[in-house]
């Protein structure tokens, strides 16, 4: 079986619909209160044998008992391909019964739109990462402007979002959203008290997107304990809210720190959460510009991460911080051992001490390390030395074109 999961309105429906349509069977929509009703009082009848395959079910989570009668089905009949479902929460942040799947279901997650599938082409810049970062070096300058990248990164990359007008309709819509996934899917996997808090929890850490959250901190802002808010913030990873970066340990392990750090899964969300728009980035005031700043490597974070949906090989995504603040925006690790750094900065500019973390991996893991990028919002790219570079970040959805040479 497939289990495709990810945020409400990613487009999972529409996915799912087209797979059936291709098949000529119909979905069973458990949004549907009927259909839910109806499945809930004989899950059994819905996964039979005798059912045109694959069996499509969108928002399988509403019905647990689902996966018990699936479970019972391929027990007897392991055949690939007999169901095909969706779900707006994590596959495994549910009870254990749905664990007993493992091996028997292959989970996958849908990210909001890539740039490259806003714009209709395949990205491969994850797959040139991890060969050959040097690669993504071109002979041409980027003509993306830093206006430009303001606008992409603050609409992000949700649909239906991006079908409303930026401002008042875009923020509408990303309340009702919030207010939806809290109220339907947050209290579905947990009762919760005091859930007029959680929009709060969100809030704060769409304001520290891409850093190492501290809960006690969040804690003491919205009047909880830590260990609440710690439980508040694996509920909305499980929702698809936000997503978690562990930590990458094996350069310099003594001095690592071994923290995870929060993105939200969308920096449009995360722009709407923090109230940040073009016009308060148009004042250029040094709040602002940092907040952007942790919005871009965010954005970055998730480009790639969308990217190893379709990449050649399977990769594993972590950060590399040490003590005295070396770090590493995403470290990408190969089955086979090898490392690509990816450094973010939000400006035109890149300086020297930019390099500090990935020379540090580079001297550390020696041949294991392939390289390192530092993404900017630049025009121009060129290499700084070995096997590091610098490029703009367009570079992640643009068709790699010529080498350029070494500056």
């Amino acid at each position: 079986m497939v289990i495709l999961t990810g945020a409400r309105t990613v487009g999972k429906s529409t996915f799912l619909a087209a797979c059936a349509a291709l098949e000529e069977v119909t979905v069973l929509d458990l949004d549907d209160l009927e259909t839910r009703r109806a499945v809930t009082a004989d899950p059994v009848l819905f996964v039979a044998a005798d059912r045109p395959t694959p069996v499509c079910i969108d928002e399988f989570q509403h019905v647990r008992l689902l996966l018990d009668a699936i479970k019972s089905e391929l027990n007897r009949d392991l055949r690939a391909g007999r169901y095909l479902l969706t779900g707006s929460t994590s596959y495994s942040s549910l009870p254990s019964a749905s664990q007993s799947l493992t091996g028997r279901a292959h989970v996958v997650t849908m990210w909001p739109l890539s740039q490259g599938e806003l714009s209709g082409h395949r990205e491969g810049a994850l797959d040139v990462l991890t060969a050959d970062p040097s690669a993504l070096v071109a002979s041409e300058p980027s003509t993306t402007t830093r206006a430009d990248y303001e606008k992409i990164v603050l609409a992000g990359g949700f649909p239906l979002a991006l079908a409303r007008e930026p401002g008042r309709s875009r923020d509408r819509w990303f309340s009702d959203f919030i207010t939806m996934v809290v109220e339907r899917d947050v209290l579905e996997i947990r009762k919760i008290r005091q859930r007029q808090v959680l929009p709060q929890v969100l809030q704060r850490l769409a304001g520290q997107t891409g850093q190492v959250v501290n809960a006690a901190n969040i804690a003491d802002a919205v009047g909880l304990d830590a260990a609440t808010v710690r439980e508040y913030i694996g509920l909305l990873e499980a929702v698809f809210m936000i997503h978690r970066l562990e930590p990458f340990t094996r350069a310099a392990a003594s001095r690592a720190v071994r923290s995870a750090k929060i993105h939200l899964v969308d920096t449009g969300l995360a722009a709407h959460l923090t109230g940040l728009t073009q016009q308060k980035l148009s004042a250029r005031m040094p709040a602002t510009l940092t907040q952007f700043g942790h919005l871009v490597e965010t954005f970055v974070v998730n480009e790639l991460m969308k990217q190893a949906g379709w990449a050649q090989q399977q990769v594993s995504f972590s950060h590399f911080r040490t003590k005295d603040q070396q770090e590493v925006d995403l470290v990408i690790e190969t089955p086979g051992g090898s490392i690509t750094a990816v450094e973010v900065k939000a400006s035109n500019t890149v300086s020297d001490n930019d390099f500090a973390g990935m020379r540090l991996m580079r001297d550390k893991l020696g041949d294991a390390f392939s390289g390192g990028v530092v993404v900017n919002l630049g025009q121009r790219s060129y290499t700084y030395e070995d096997r590091l570079h610098v490029i703009p970040m367009d570079r992640l959805w643009t068709p790699v074109a010529s080498r350029h040479p070494t500056v």
